[in-house]
């Protein structure tokens, strides 16, 4: 009778200690969504460890945001990116993306990183991927925009007071090809194209650039394919196989 006891308080034990650690997990990713809009997604039949990042709102450079505006702090990604080629167990990565665009260093170092990823990487825009979203959006292995999604192409913008001279606008353009050359090499667009939407005057009011919807962006050659979460996540782990 006491060794029945002894056995039932051992798997009461066991059950509370699985439950715990359960709990912990759950914590823990709700923690990780909450403060860096990341997880591993590590519940699928191929049994393969998916990293999750999103780029949402704003992509914070140098200087620090309003505390009310949502942001992405490349601060937070750069480094998880080094760990994620770094480690042993991910062995991909899904970037969904709804931007409105932001810092361009920030966000061309973001994009140079992830081009540079040795793992299968597939990107995915939801509500939009603008301004300096749309390097990011295409420095992955394969790309998808959902029907209504969009993309804002436009020139390189200024806040702030600028120097009417030669050499600003020397500067200007020099930051300009640097995006353009990235955007030209990672997906099927070229550059004449490319700087065509970027100046096109008709569609945006006041203003220069061009708004690509959803299948406007895979005929123009930015984007792969028109697809949702679905497809995004069955091509990664078919590339991951694959490898």
């Amino acid at each position: 009778m006491a060794d029945n006891k002894q056995t039932a308080r051992n798997e009461n034990q066991g059950d509370g200690q699985e439950t715990g650690t359960k709990a912990d997990k759950e914590k823990h990713q709700d923690q990780r969504i909450e403060q860096l809009g990341q997880l591993t997604l590590n519940e699928n039949e191929q049994k393969q460890d998916i990293h999750l990042i999103s780029i949402i709102g704003e992509i914070e450079g140098h200087d620090n945001l309003a505390s009310n505006s949502k942001t992405t702090k490349y601060e937070h990604i750069l480094p998880q990116l080094a760990a994620i080629e770094d480690s042993r167990e991910i062995q991909g990565v899904l970037v969904l993306l709804n931007t409105m665009g932001g810092d361009v260093e920030a966000g061309l170092a973001i994009a140079e990183m992830l081009a540079s990823l040795s793992k299968p990487t597939v990107s995915l825009v939801l509500g939009g991927s603008h301004s300096i979203g749309v390097p990011i959006a295409v420095s992955t292995d394969y790309s998808y925009i959902v029907p209504t999604g969009t993309m804002v192409i436009h020139p390189v913008r200024t806040n702030g007071m600028v120097i009417g001279v030669a050499q600003t606008f020397e500067y200007f353009k020099l930051i300009q090809d640097r995006i353009t050359g990235f955007v030209c090499e990672h997906c099927r667009v070229d550059r004449k194209r490319f700087e065509e939407l970027m100046l096109e005057t008709g569609i945006l009011t006041k203003d220069v650039g061009t708004i690509l919807v959803g299948e406007e962006a895979v005929k123009n050659g930015i984007i792969d394919e028109v697809g949702g979460i679905d497809k995004a996540i069955s091509r990664l782990h078919e590339m991951i196989s694959q490898r």
